[in-house]
């Protein structure tokens, strides 16, 4: 039997994050987007995660602990601030980004309607990373996109 190159229940693209804490950011993440820990495989010191797989609805994300001697630095201590944005699609976008913000996530974008048809906020975890919250609301044509976002660009 052949081996699947990209294994059952993976996507094509994993988010992969560094973070300050994974043991209390996989607590977050359950806390905050219902996330299930899939594993763990702890670091050389027995104290750190080296590797640790997490799933959102359908999505797995990896997460370990810094590890400087690899150059793995999480943007709380870099205080560079993250690069990248993790968006989720939710059936309910208010209630997991009040979810989010119970559970210490810090407000980027409140939530509301946006031009391009969905209903939209942004939120920063306590390791720095940013999330995007969102439910498709209206299906729309790229004319009726391009309208709504001059007049909401414009005032």
């Amino acid at each position: 039997m052949a081996v699947k190159r990209v294994p059952d229940g993976f996507h094509r693209v994993t988010p992969h994050l560094t973070v300050k804490n994974a043991a209390q950011m996989i607590e977050f993440y359950k806390k905050a987007f219902g996330a299930v820990e899939k594993g763990r495989a702890p670091g050389p010191d027995g104290k750190t995660i080296m590797h640790a797989a997490i799933q959102i609805g359908d999505s797995i994300v990896f997460l370990n602990d810094e590890f400087p001697e690899m150059g793995a630095f999480s943007p709380v201590t870099t205080k560079s601030g993250s690069t990248v944005t993790i968006h989720l699609y939710v059936e309910d976008a208010d209630k997991q980004f009040q979810q989010a913000v119970a559970a210490g996530a810090e407000v980027v974008m409140p939530i509301g309607d946006q031009f391009w048809g969905d209903r939209y906020g942004m939120v920063k975890d306590p390791s720095g990373h940013t999330w995007s919250i969102g439910s498709h609301m209206e299906d729309l044509s790229p004319d009726q996109i391009k309208e709504r976002m001059g007049k909401a660009m414009c005032g």
